[in-house]
C-alpha cells in the first residue's frame, strides 16, 4: 500500500517540475516577491519563501531575470521581471509544457479506458 509520505514525495516532484515555468507566467510584469508569492497562491500554486526567493535569485544569475530596487511605497522592495532571454526562455517552456500537457493528457484518457 503506498504510505501518505511516498505520495508527499512523488507530488513534490511534480511541483518542482512546474513551479520555474510558473514563476515566470507571473513576471512578464513587474512584481516583488511578496505579490508573486501571493499571485501564484491565490491561482493555486502556493510557494514557500524558502523556495520562491532563492529561485529568483538563481534565475537572475542565469539571465533569465531582471531586478531593481523600488522605494516608491516605504520600504525599499526589489521588483523582478523578465528579461529579453527570459521572455524567450518563458515561450520556448509554455510551447513544451502544453505539448506534455496533451500527452499527459492523451496517455492518462487512454489508461482510464484499459
Amino acid at each position: 500500500m503506498v504510505t501518505g509520505d511516498v505520495y508527499e514525495k512523488l507530488e513534490q516532484e511534480l511541483r518542482r517540475g512546474v513551479v520555474v515555468l510558473a514563476v515566470l507566467s507571473q513576471l512578464r510584469e513587474l512584481r516583488y516577491g511578496y505579490e508573486l508569492r501571493q499571485s501564484l497562491g491565490e491561482r493555486g500554486l502556493p510557494i514557500e519563501e524558502g523556495t520562491l526567493y532563492p529561485l529568483l535569485r538563481r534565475l537572475e544569475a542565469q539571465g533569465v531575470l531582471s531586478s531593481e530596487w523600488q522605494t516608491a511605497e516605504g520600504k525599499p522592495r526589489r521588483y523582478y521581471q523578465l528579461s529579453a532571454e527570459g521572455l524567450t526562455l518563458y515561450e520556448r517552456l509554455t510551447g513544451s509544457w502544453r505539448g506534455l500537457n496533451d500527452a499527459m493528457g492523451q496517455l492518462l484518457e487512454s489508461g482510464a479506458s484499459s
